[in-house]
C-alpha cells in the first residue's frame, strides 16, 4: 500500500514543523511514541566509534570486529569467552550508561499526558529515565534478563548481580567457567532475553505490557491521536513504523510525526497528516519542550485575556 519511492523527505521550514508539532503535543487526546534504535544514538548510546573502541579494546585486538552488532553475533570459541564479551556489553549498554538528557526532555514533554511508549529498545534507558513503567511496551526483551536457550519454560530472570560477578572476575577475556550461566530448571545454557528467533520468552511481564499497549489503542485509537516516531530506522519496521503509518491512513483525526536523522520521510497517503524532521532527535526534542512551553505559556495569557 505505502510506498517508500513516494514518500516526502522533508517537510516545510523547521521552525514552522516543530510550531506544529508542539500544537499537537498540548492538543492531542491521547500520544503514541514509537522509539528506535535512534533514540538512543542521540542519547550517546553508540555501538561503534570511540566508545566502542574504549569499553572494548581487548576483544577488538583479538577478533578485529568494527562494532558491537557484529561482536554479539560473533561465534566464540568458548562459553567463558561468549560471557565474558556479553557481560561487559551488558554491563556498559545496561548498568552503568545514563539514560540521557533526550529522554529527560522527552519526560518533561510527556509526564503529564495521556501517552504511551511503545520501543525496540533494550537498554532500559526508558526506565532510568523515570517513564512510569505501567506506559512503557518494550517488545524485543531487554538486557537486564535471562531466559533458557532452549527454552523449557516461559520465564525471565534479572541478570544484574551475576553481571557484576563477572565483570569483576573476567580475565584474558574469559569469565571463570562456575560462572557460566545454566537454567535452574533444565541446566541447558542461559541466554539473553532479547529477539533473535522462535526461542524469544515473552513472559508474564511481557504480556502485561501488551495488553496495556492494546488497551490504549482500543481506548484511544479514533480519538485525535498524535504518533510520535523517534529513530526507527529499516530493521524492524513491522513493529512500529508500518503500523504508525497504517493507523494514521485508518484515522483522519491522527497525525503522524516522524524524527529521525536521514531517515525521516511519510507515505503520500499521509503526507498532509504528517511531520518529517530529518535531524538529530535530541536537538528536535530540545527545541520541541522550549517551544511547548512557549506554547502553554501563550495560551495561558490568552485564556486570561492578558
Amino acid at each position: 500500500m505505502f510506498s517508500k519511492k513516494e514518500a516526502m523527505a522533508s517537510t516545510p521550514a523547521y521552525a514552522q514543523a516543530i510550531e506544529k508539532l508542539s500544537k499537537e503535543l498540548a492538543q492531542a487526546d491521547a500520544i503514541v511514541v514509537g522509539a528506535g534504535a535512534g533514540l538512543s544514538t542521540a542519547a550517546g548510546i553508540a555501538y561503534s566509534g570511540e566508545r566502542f573502541e574504549k569499553n572494548f579494546a581487548d576483544f577488538i585486538a583479538k577478533y578485529h570486529y568494527s562494532d558491537m552488532y557484529s561482536a554479539g553475533f560473533y561465534p566464540y570459541p568458548s562459553a567463558e569467552e561468549y560471557w565474558a564479551y556479553w557481560s561487559r556489553h551488558i554491563y556498559v549498554n545496561r548498568y552503568v550508561q545514563e539514560a540521557g538528557e533526550v529522554y529527560h526532555d522527552l519526560l518533561a514533554l510527556l509526564k503529564d499526558k495521556n501517552y504511551f511508549v511503545l520501543t525496540t529498545n533494550v537498554d532500559h534507558c526508558f526506565q532510568k529515565s523515570g517513564f512510569d513503567k505501567h506506559r512503557l511496551f518494550y517488545t524485543q526483551g531487554d538486557y537486564g534478563l535471562w531466559q533458557c536457550s532452549k527454552p523449557c519454560h516461559v520465564q525471565t530472570y534479572d541478570n544484574e548481580t551475576e553481571i557484576l560477578q563477572m565483570i569483576s572476575q573476567q580475565k584474558e577475556l574469559q569469565i571463570p567457567s562456575h560462572l557460566v550461566p545454566r537454567c535452574p530448571k533444565c541446566g541447558k545454557p542461559m541466554t539473553n532475553n532479547l529477539r533473535c528467533d522462535d526461542s524469544f520468552v515473552q513472559d508474564e511481564g511481557w504480556h502485561i505490557a501488551a495488553d496495556r499497549y492494546a488497551d490504549f489503542m482500543r481506548r484511544h485509537g479514533m480519538q485525535h491521536l498524535l504518533f510520535l516516531e523517534l529513530g526507527v530506522g529499516g530493521n524492524t519496521p513491522s513493529i512500529i513504523k508500518y503500523p504508525f503509518w497504517q493507523m494514521t491512513y485508518q484515522n483522519p483525526d491522527a497525525l503522524y510525526a516522524c524524527v529521525n536523522l536521514n531517515e525521516a520521510f511519510a507515505p503520500k497517503e499521509i503526507q498532509n497528516r504528517s511531520i518529517c524532521l530529518d535531524m538529530d532527535i535530541g536537538i528536535a526534542i530540545g527545541d520541541l519542550k522550549k517551544t511547548w512551553w512557549e506554547f502553554v505559556v501563550d495560551t495561558l495569557w490568552y485564556s486570561f485575556g492578558i
